[in-house]
């Protein structure tokens, strides 16, 4: 594959409110992909699950209606759109595998409508108002990266953002940009207290991927209060905030916490291999004297 004279790459970075219609949605990411691309974007990504509210707020058999085939509805709007308008698509999905075996998977779509492949969640939380485990089967694809028209990517989805492990063995196969579609936010009632920190943690483990493997980090997170018809309670506040983070962990672009967006970053994915160069960590490696880390914890 031919990649473009320049070294500069535009990304798009998808951050919205989401309503309890997921065909909405659906039309909404699809019209916001294409002022994207329309913009100069040439590698766009949505935030996780865009087609829905975050439904893991309660374990609900009903939900898994949402799910979809992949190749399936979803897939086949985006692979049109990317061939259309010449661009690379990262679309977030509740994906039905099988009866009884559901994936959060990530769909990867190369500029020329082409689905290269899916990457499935391998870290599945499961917290109080995050209850994944009920929904999704652990991902058995492993890491992954994708040779795209515009540059060498990998896609990670949201709780495996705070794994070095799984930046690590994405970032060896010679991924440039690391993307992560994220749903993440406050517990109201602790928003006071832990807030900061919580939002702090986040971008800044993040950040650390970027300067481990001295590459780009764009991370896509939803916005808005979502309370669930039936669940009830504070519900979850998304903080937003989504992020392009440079090879040395520098903020270069972020959105708000609280506003719809579409946030164009220009990286010059040549500052990759200048990075890894002077900051040689991946020659360093002590790859001799890693082998506890198969282990659950060592005595």
């Amino acid at each position: 594959m031919k990649r473009p004279a320049s070294s500069v790459v535009k990304l798009g970075l998808i951050q919205t409110d989401v309503s309890a219609n997921p065909d909405a949605n659906l039309k909404k990411t699809i019209s916001l992909v294409e002022r994207a691309a329309k913009s100069g974007a040439k590698i766009i990504c949505t935030q996780e699950l865009f087609r829905s509210q975050y439904f893991c707020q309660s374990e609900d058999h009903a939900n898994f209606k949402l799910a979809e085939k992949i190749p399936g509805p979803s897939t086949d709007a985006f692979c049109k759109i990317a061939k259309k308008h010449k661009v690379v698509i990262i679309a977030s999905l509740f994906e039905k595998r099988a009866s009884g075996v559901y994936h959060n998977t990530a769909a990867i779509i190369d500029a020329d409508g082409s689905l290269l492949g899916i990457y499935r969640k391998m870290h599945i939380p499961d917290d109080p108002l995050f209850y994944e485990k009920f929904y999704f089967t652990p991902g058995d694809l492993g890491f992954k990266t994708w040779q795209t028209r515009y540059g060498k990517i990998g896609v990670l989805i949201c709780w495996d953002q705070w794994y070095p492990e799984a930046a690590r063995l994405t970032a060896m196969q010679g991924a440039e940009i690391l993307f992560y579609p994220t749903a993440i936010g406050w517990h109201p009632s602790e928003k006071k207290e832990y807030g900061e920190r919580q939002h702090g943690a986040w971008e800044t483990i993040q950040r650390s991927h970027a300067v481990a493997n001295g590459c780009f980090v764009a991370s896509v997170n939803r916005i808005g209060h979502e309370v669930m018809k039936g669940v009830g309670g504070d519900g979850l506040e998304f903080w937003g905030q989504s992020f392009v983070a440079g090879t040395s962990g520098e903020i270069l672009a972020k959105a708000s916490s609280d506003s719809e967006e579409i946030l164009i970053v220009p990286v010059d994915l040549a500052k990759v291999d200048t990075t890894r160069t002077h900051w040689p960590f991946l020659r360093d490696r002590r790859i001799d004297a890693y082998g506890n880390l198969t282990k659950r914890l060592v005595d």
